[in-house]
């Protein structure tokens, strides 16, 4: 039974829907890909189907339009899949519980993929139509943007012959993203020399627990702490003051997120456990007051360890480690002098993970300046270099710089004030989207990204506004209409 029939624009809700029938989590494309194309055939559309399964889907101007300049509406199929602890969902398999709750639309217990459902559901709602009027269009569909964008660092640009793109991944209406940052990941790898665990010393875990995180593009000017950093900050005062062994060190879950929680798991002798207790209190303080707007839940506490341990860091190892995660560059390293408050660069040392034989360091670097990003990127081999660890950098992507004589811009910006009688704001972001990556690939594209509102992304919250959604399509009509 449909949850989404009786919503306006009819195609536009139908597409979505049948969207969210078809498992489409970052990595797991092909159902949807294979959809789309079969859709294509179906419209008796030219399509491409690359072998990372990205898709291109072409459909010539409509009458009056035939000579116009080609378009490329662009955005990503794969949604991320995040559930309830509560909530039976297998992401592989079932589809998407939709409901309307007022304006806004919903999944059950889970991720709604509208970022970037919708996106297509616009692109196929448009290519399925017969009387709306645009120029000729290339609808470029994307894979694994939520993981690294994969698919658009393997799309083959010569695939496609338009040079303005409009990209639909963007979730507050009446703002039109013009620039982003670029970014690279590094890893910074410590071999372990594990030692056996002195059989005298008890096992306790230092657990820091209560901050916000958030996404470490959007939310690093919040000045929120990072887990990890403050974990490094802890064991450095416990090195200078208290004997112990360090056994693991674990804090956050993705590179690309502030990490919200850390555990280290430590072995002490139980007659300077009341120094230790003292200290963790000392320093749950501390941080209760540092971090007292940001973060006002954080806590640090000690408790035991209920596993055995049978083996921990070499002293030489311990110190590294500790040294890595104070000296490991994080946070703001550079504000914007041509957009205010605008993020320039940044890093987020997002993971720290204790494996069989490495601890892993893992960070997000970012910048709207590609100079920076490689400054930072070096201040992070001379880490390695001075630890004597092992440096690994990848997905490596572009920034998308600012185009002061963008034609796209200045068209969707005299839409927007005709029917809504106000210019809309441009902005950008400190954060990655594909339009960098793709106006690489396109040789230098005019492009510009804007979308309907959609809240709480990325979590079991996320909506989308259904009024948002209306609005924003009989934008893009519009939009296409004055491209000639």
């Amino acid at each position: 039974m449909s949850v989404l029939s009786h919503l306006e624009p009819k195609e536009v809700f139908y597409y979505f829907e049948e969207i969210t029938k078809i498992p489409h989590g970052s990595g797991n494309e092909k159902a949807i890909s294979d959809w789309l194309v079969n859709f294509a055939k179906e419209h008796n559309l030219e399509v491409i189907q690359d072998k990372t399964n990205n898709i291109i889907i072409k459909k010539p101007g409509t009458k009056g339009y035939e000579n116009a300049p080609t378009v490329i509406l662009q955005g990503h199929m794969d949604m991320v899949c995040e559930k309830n602890k509560d909530t039976v969902h297998d992401f592989e398999k079932d589809p998407l519980k939709l409901r309307i709750e007022g304006d806004y639309i919903y999944a059950t217990g889970t991720t709604l993929g509208a970022d970037n459902g919708i996106a297509m559901a616009y692109a196929l709602a448009i290519l399925a139509s017969k009387d709306i009027p645009h120029p000729p269009l290339e609808v470029l569909l994307t894979v694994e943007e939520e993981t690294g964008m994969g698919g658009a660092m393997a799309l083959d640009g010569s695939l496609l012959k338009g040079r303005i793109l409009i990209n639909m991944d963007s979730e507050e209406e009446g703002k039109l993203l013009v620039s982003c940052a670029g970014g690279v990941r590094t890893r910074h790898i410590l071999n372990i020399d594990w030692i056996n665990a002195p059989q005298n010393l008890s096992p306790y875990v230092i657990s820091i627990r209560g901050l916000k995180g958030g996404h470490s593009g959007m939310e690093i000017d919040k000045g929120r702490g990072n887990s990890n950093k403050i974990m490094g900050r802890i064991l450095n005062d416990l090195l200078n003051n208290i004997e112990f062994e360090l056994a693991e060190i674990n804090g956050g879950s993705k590179m690309n997120a502030i990490p919200r929680e850390c555990d280290a798991v430590i072995l002490i002798d139980e007659k300077d456990i009341e120094k230790l207790e003292a200290k963790i209190k000392e320093w749950d303080a501390i941080l209760k007051n540092e971090l007292s707007v940001s973060d006002p839940s954080i806590s640090v506490s000690l408790n035991k360890y209920s596993a055995k341990v049978e083996k921990v860091f070499s002293k030489e190892t311990k110190e590294k480690a500790i040294a890595a995660l104070m000296l490991i560059p994080n946070g703001i390293k550079t504000m914007s002098m041509h957009i205010e408050g605008l993020v320039e660069s940044s890093t987020n040392l997002g993971v720290v993970a204790t494996e069989e034989n490495t601890v892993r360091f893992e960070s997000a670097v970012r910048s709207s300046v590609r100079s920076l990003k490689y400054a930072i990127l070096e201040e992070a081999k001379t880490v390695a270099k001075v630890l004597g660890i092992e440096l690994i950098a990848d997905s490596d992507y572009p920034e998308w710089q600012y185009n002061p004589n963008s034609k796209i811009r200045e068209i969707m910006i005299d839409v927007y004030k005709e029917m809504f009688g106000k210019e809309p704001e441009i902005y950008a972001i400190h954060a990655g989207v594909e339009c960098g990556l793709l106006g690489e690939k396109l040789g230098g594209a005019d492009m510009i990204s804007f979308g309907p509102n959609l809240y709480d992304v990325h979590t079991p919250e996320e909506h989308m506004s259904i009024s948002s959604v209306q609005r924003m399509w009989k934008y893009l009509l519009n939009v296409l209409s004055a491209i000639k």
